[in-house]
């Protein structure tokens, strides 16, 4: 039966490389009529280090390489221990995989991951290979969260703008008729965390101490900003790269912190240059990024509406994208749209995701 609650687990290991976030939720597929627990397993720093290896080889790797077999391999295990945190069974669940690459212009998007080897670790069938239908029909892939921001903020004032950062940000507006409209705007948290990697040893700009420290330097963010990416009509969507040649050169010879607050300035800056229809009446923040104070305040510089986490709301910030993908995986399989023209350019709603069943 369509309307039936259906008991769901998400999983969502995002380009910023930390590790897998899981929730568990039931729905309809329509409105969630239940939240339950959420957990995040941290990956192992040799993990990570091939993972992030992994975006540098996408471009040129084949499908049976060894290497990428024995990554996938290892973040397929992860994911299994992550859904055991949830505590809970499920009727279902929604594996996203790690994104490697994402090139919709060359009808590509690439998220490893074996389903089929979860499923049988889990005993659950498994809805994996959410975007490869609408990248297939025309559409760009991402994002994908918009149809379920527009579920957790059915009662809320609009127009709001839902901002996700993580190693790429993006936006969902959502308007007080109905409208839905979304697109990566950016980077994020990535070449900030590259950059705290390479001058730190850390994974991230903890507390955005590194920005905080630096001067933005209004030259080269203006040389980031006249990227091409920019001038382009949403719905649009990045891969974690894009703008990785672009940013070493703008931050070459800059010092760390200047380097940290001129990209935590085009991020800020990019996002807010993003065309509404209609200035929101609040801006809600999601993702990482949300707990880097310097992107924060730079953001609310941008807008006249509040800036606030979107816990402010009532939401649970660090499983958002792990419960989105427990809400798609049932819409995928009532065959419910997962992305409509004005989140990825489709064009017409589209449903999409694999279901894998469980074979012992």
């Amino acid at each position: 039966m369509k309307n039936k609650p259906t008991r769901a687990i998400g999983l969502m290991s995002g380009t910023s490389l930390d590790g897998v976030d899981v929730a568990w939720l039931e729905t309809d597929g329509e409105r969630i009529t239940h939240f339950g627990p959420t957990a995040m397993l941290a990956y192992e720093d040799s993990l990570r280090a091939d993972l992030r290896r992994l975006l540098d080889l996408a471009p040129t790797l084949a499908p049976d390489d060894a290497f990428l077999k024995d990554v996938e391999q290892r973040l397929t295990y992860e994911h299994a221990i992550a859904i055991t945190l949830a505590g809970r069974n499920a009727d279902v669940i929604g594996f996203h995989g790690q994104t490697i690459l994402h090139a919709p212009a060359q009808h590509r998007t690439w998220q490893i991951g074996d389903a089929a080897q979860l499923a049988r670790l889990a005993r659950i069938p498994v809805v994996h290979d959410f975007r490869s239908a609408d990248v297939a029909a025309g559409g760009q892939g991402a994002p994908l969260a918009p149809i379920f921001h527009a579920a957790m903020a059915r009662d809320l004032p609009k127009p709001l703008l839902i901002v996700n950062i993580g190693g790429v940000a993006n936006i969902t507006w959502l308007g007080a008729d109905g409208e839905i409209l979304a697109c990566d705007t950016g980077p994020g948290n990535g070449p900030l965390d590259d950059l705290a990697q390479a001058h730190l040893g850390l994974p991230y700009d903890k507390d955005g101490a590194l920005a905080a420290a630096g001067i933005v330097d209004e030259a080269r963010l203006a040389t980031l900003l006249a990227h091409p990416y920019f001038n382009r009509p949403a719905p649009k969507s990045l891969d974690r790269l894009t703008f990785s040649a672009l940013i070493a050169q703008a931050t070459a010879a800059l010092q760390p912190a200047d380097a940290a607050a001129t990209l935590a300035a085009f991020c800020t800056r990019a996002i807010a240059a993003s065309p509404l229809p209609a200035a929101p009446l609040r801006v809600l923040v999601g993702g990482g990024g949300r707990k880097n104070p310097v992107l924060m305040a730079g953001l609310q510089a941008q807008f006249a509406a509040p800036v606030q986490p979107v816990e402010a709301a009532g939401w649970d910030g660090d499983a958002l994208e792990a419960q989105c993908f427990a809400y798609l995986a049932v819409r995928s399989l009532k065959g419910l749209p997962l992305s409509l023209p004005g989140t990825t350019g489709v064009a017409r709603p589209l449903t999409g995701g694999r279901l894998q069943e469980v074979i012992l």
